[in-house]
């Protein structure tokens, strides 16, 4: 079974004290039921409508915080977390995208959660969470061209021995290691800062296991705790 031990930089506590996630790795089955993503959606904006966790709130604040130690304005570039969520109470609901990042999106709304989900299979080394001197390279769209936007000094990014794979902790995914149904092997990582209590975030990771499982059967998944 493929293991994967992402590695966090002792500097990451200074900004974040008390980081915590749950790192999860998957050797993929084919995917034989595509109503699970639905069906977690729709049970995440049911959360969201009826009003999330009484921490979900802190829990968002926190990682504003976290964000302007390391010199980004959340209100501009939000976590993921509350980019989805804030998308959610506006609209309503999420555009569909694959039924894996669904999933895992599903997840996040419901738990108030930074989740990101990797194709494993494209990265050069293991991930870790540093912070950027500036000269790292980046992958993305920018007036539909691909394109190098390489992160600030100072900056919390997820990384491999290539380059940049997440900018500004989870604020925005690189295209190279971008997960879709396809992926032979899956990185999924659930980040949590202390406002968010421990049994939240093991639920949180039990349901995207268990939806995994669903979806695809016979897909081998281990889970490991990772803490900064």
């Amino acid at each position: 079974m493929l293991s994967v031990h992402p590695s966090i930089d002792p500097r990451v506590a200074a900004i974040a004290p008390g980081f915590r996630a749950i790192s999860i790795v998957v050797e993929a089955a084919p995917i034989v039921d595509l109503g699970i993503s639905a069906q977690a959606l729709e049970r995440a904006y049911r959360v969201v409508e009826a009003g999330t966790a009484t921490w979900a709130e802190a829990h968002m604040a926190a990682w504003g915080d976290a964000f302007r130690k390391f010199g980004v304005k959340p209100q501009r570039n939000p976590c993921s977390a509350e980019a989805l969520l804030k998308r959610v109470k506006k609209d309503g609901k999420l555009p569909t995208i694959d039924p894996v990042v669904d999933l895992y999106n599903a997840i996040s709304i419901q738990y108030a959660i930074p989740v990101g989900g990797e194709n494993l299979t494209a990265y050069v080394g293991v991930p870790r969470l540093t912070i950027a001197d500036g000269s790292e390279e980046f992958d993305t769209f920018k007036s539909g061209e691909l394109a190098n936007d390489p992160p600030d000094a100072g900056e919390v990014i997820w990384r491999d021995d290539r380059g940049v794979t997440c900018r500004r902790w989870n604020w925005r995914q690189g295209v190279r290691t971008r997960l879709d149904a396809h992926a032979k092997q899956m990185w999924f990582i659930l980040e949590s800062l202390p406002e968010m209590p421990i049994e939240a975030l093991t639920a949180a990771a039990d349901d995207l296991m268990a939806g995994l499982s669903q979806m695809m059967p016979g897909a081998a998944i281990t889970r490991e705790l990772v803490e900064g």
